[in-house]
C-alpha cells in the first residue's frame, strides 16, 4: 500500500499560539472550544495567523454487494438517483455547501449505474459495486489500492486549486453495515453495539442486520490486518475517503470529519499513520448507534450534536462556521494591549 508521509505538527508553536489566544481581550478560556480550534488550526498551519482558503467538499458514491442480503430497507438504486440529485443541487448537502461556499465534487467511486459523461459526476469508478462480503471479499487488493490512489489524487487536485480545508461525505446504500464491521474489528467493541438502524430500520430490521453482519464475520477466514479488513468488508467510497484523508494530512490540510461512516474512515486511516488524527476536526456526533461509542473510544469530542443521521458530509459542513469563527477570533480580535483594556481575571 502507498506510504503517506504524515508528520505530527511541530509542538514548539503551541505555546506562542496559546499566549496569543490568552492575550485577546476576554477572560482566559472564555471562548471555550473556539479557543481550542484556533490553537489546533494554528498548530496545523504552523502560524499565529491561520487562514481558511477555498473549502472543498468531496462526496464519494458507491454501491455495496451486502445490500443484496437485506441489511437495508432502501434499494441500491437510491445511490445513483441521489448522486444525480446532488449534481442538480437538490440534496441536503447542496444547501449547506452553497451556504458556506464549499466547492462540491460528486465522485463515482463504484456506483452500479452508468452516468452520462456530461452531467458532471467525476468518474473514478472502480467497479459497479463491491461483491457481497457475506460470500466473498468485497474487493481485491488491487481494487483497494486503486481506490486509495483515486482519493489521494482528488485531494491533491483540490489543494492545487487553493484549498486548505476539506470535508468528505459519502453516498451508498448499506455503507453503515461495512462501517459497523470496521468499527468492531478496529476497536474491539462488540458488533452488536456497533450496528444501528442505518437508513431507517426499525428494531426488528436492526436485529436482522446484525445477524447478517455477524454471519459475515463468522464466515471470514482472512487475517485481521487493517488492509485485509478494509478490502474484505469495505466500500469503494469508504476506501477512497481513507485515501483522501491520508493525502490531506500529508498536505497539512484541515480535515472536517462527518458522522459514523467518515469517523470510521478516519479510524481506518489512523491504522496506516496515526498522525492523521492531528489534522481532523470532528463536525458532529450523529444518531447512528455506534457513533458516540466510537468518538468516546477515540477520545475526541464533536463540535455539534444535532441528531443528524443523513451522512453526505452534512454534519461536517454545518460545523464549518465554528471553525471559521475560531480563525476570525485569533486574527481579528484585539488584544488587551491593543484595545487598551485592563486584563480580565475569572474568579
Amino acid at each position: 500500500m502507498k506510504i503517506f508521509s504524515i508528520n505530527k505538527p511541530d509542538e514548539a508553536i503551541k505555546s506562542l499560539l496559546q499566549a496569543k489566544i490568552d492575550s485577546l481581550a476576554k477572560p482566559k478560556g472564555s471562548l471555550g472550544i473556539l479557543e481550542e480550534l484556533a490553537l489546533q488550526i494554528g498548530w496545523i498551519q504552523q502560524t499565529l495567523t491561520p487562514k481558511l482558503t477555498m473549502p472543498h467538499h468531496l462526496l464519494f458514491a458507491a454501491d455495496h454487494g451486502i445490500a443484496e442480503s437485506g441489511v437495508s430497507p432502501s434499494p441500491k438504486s437510491i445511490t445513483w438517483q441521489q448522486a444525480i440529485n446532488f449534481i442538480e443541487g437538490g440534496g441536503g448537502i447542496n444547501i449547506f455547501a452553497r451556504q458556506h461556499h464549499f466547492k462540491m465534487l460528486v465522485v463515482d467511486a463504484g456506483v452500479d449505474f452508468d452516468f452520462a459523461q456530461q452531467i458532471g459526476v467525476i468518474d473514478k469508478k472502480i467497479r459497479k459495486g463491491t461483491h457481497n462480503f457475506l460470500e466473498q471479499a468485497a474487493m481485491t487488493e488491487q481494487e483497494m489500492l486503486r481506490a486509495i490512489d483515486s482519493g489521494a489524487q482528488l485531494v491533491a487536485d483540490c489543494q492545487r486549486a487553493g484549498c486548505n480545508i476539506i470535508s468528505i461525505g459519502e453516498l451508498g446504500i448499506a455503507n453503515t453495515s461495512a462501517s459497523s464491521i470496521w468499527m468492531s474489528y478496529l476497536t474491539g467493541i462488540s458488533l452488536k453495539d456497533c450496528v444501528g438502524a442505518g437508513s431507517g430500520w426499525a428494531s426488528e430490521g436492526t436485529k436482522r442486520k446484525y445477524q447478517i453482519l455477524q454471519q459475515a464475520i463468522d464466515n471470514y477466514q482472512g487475517d485481521h490486518s487493517a488492509e485485509a479488513i478494509m478490502s474484505y468488508f469495505g466500500g469503494f467510497e469508504m476506501v477512497m475517503a481513507v485515501g483522501a484523508m491520508l493525502k490531506a494530512a500529508e498536505l497539512k490540510m484541515i480535515i472536517l470529519i462527518d458522522g459514523f461512516i467518515m469517523t470510521n474512515c478516519l479510524l481506518m486511516a489512523c491504522q496506516f499513520n496515526e498522525n492523521v488524527r492531528h489534522y481532523a476536526i470532528f463536525g458532529h456526533r450523529g444518531e447512528e448507534t455506534g457513533h458516540g461509542l466510537l468518538l468516546d473510544k477515540m477520545g475526541v469530542k464533536a463540535l455539534l450534536a444535532l441528531n443528524f443521521r443523513l451522512g453526505e458530509g452534512t454534519g461536517a459542513v454545518c460545523a464549518y462556521p465554528l471553525v471559521d469563527s475560531a480563525v476570525r477570533m485569533i486574527n481579528e480580535m484585539k488584544s488587551f494591549q491593543q484595545a487598551e483594556v485592563t486584563p480580565i481575571t475569572l474568579c
